[in-house]
């Protein structure tokens, strides 16, 4: 699964970093991924909760296993395996239509509870912050703005040096730019305002200095 930005949205990003980075001595990286995770112990729930609930409709109506057991012996009479074999054959067809059906990326996304989601994203997000921003700028002054198509969400998240003087509300605004450019279809357009809101509480509390130097690539990164 691929974001499939146009060059022309990497130059609007890359060019919006750029202009951000010009008033302050904090870098930005700018991220765009189509999703943060596969879900798939989420699906592994699905078919778990599938089977358990064939056994509690087992349990609720016993019947159920007398005329499953006359579908395939009219003649025979139901013997005290005859519940245990449908609750095992029962509970194991359950799981495996379910399993079958979750390998759908979209019916699992979907099935997936938000706060589920959210937690894999803002994980994600901390994920790169330390891979791609922590620990490469000299005063701790990097941020991360990410993106997550899929779950619909996204993160701000920024190094030591920033969060211990600016509150973390300061970002609502570029959030806000950032989902909504997303929700119009135009995620490249919504990240690059989001940089320039960024970059505008950037220079406000670390103004650029005379001897700062770009430590971190003015680009889009795509995952």
């Amino acid at each position: 699964m691929v974001t499939c930005l146009s060059p022309e949205d990497h130059r609007l990003v890359a060019d919006a970093v750029a202009a951000a980075e010009a008033g302050t001595d904090g870098e930005v990286v700018a991220v765009v991924a189509a999703r943060s995770d596969d879900y798939r112990d989420a699906g592994a729930h699905w078919a778990a909760l599938a089977a358990l609930a064939w056994l509690a409709l087992l349990a609720g109506f016993p019947g159920i296993a007398a005329r499953l057991h006359a579908l395939f012996d009219p003649w025979g009479v139901p013997g005290p395996g005859t519940a245990a074999l449908a609750a095992l054959l029962g509970a194991a067809a359950a799981y495996a239509l379910a399993a079958l059906a979750m390998r759908s990326d979209g019916l699992r996304l979907r099935l997936t509870p938000a706060a589920t989601k959210g937690r894999r994203v803002h994980a994600r997000a901390l994920q790169l912050l330390g891979a791609l921003v922590t620990g490469r700028t000299r005063a701790r002054t990097g941020v991360l703005i990410y993106l997550s198509l899929a779950e619909h969400r996204a993160e701000i998240a920024a190094e030591a040096g920033i969060h211990a003087r600016v509150d973390p509300d300061r970002w609502g605004e570029a959030m806000a730019a950032l989902l909504a450019g997303a929700r119009a279809g135009h995620p490249a357009a919504g990240m690059a305002q989001a940089v320039a809101l960024v970059g505008a509480v950037l220079a406000e509390h670390f103004p650029r200095s005379e001897d700062d130097v770009n430590e971190l690539p003015d680009r889009l990164i795509e995952l």
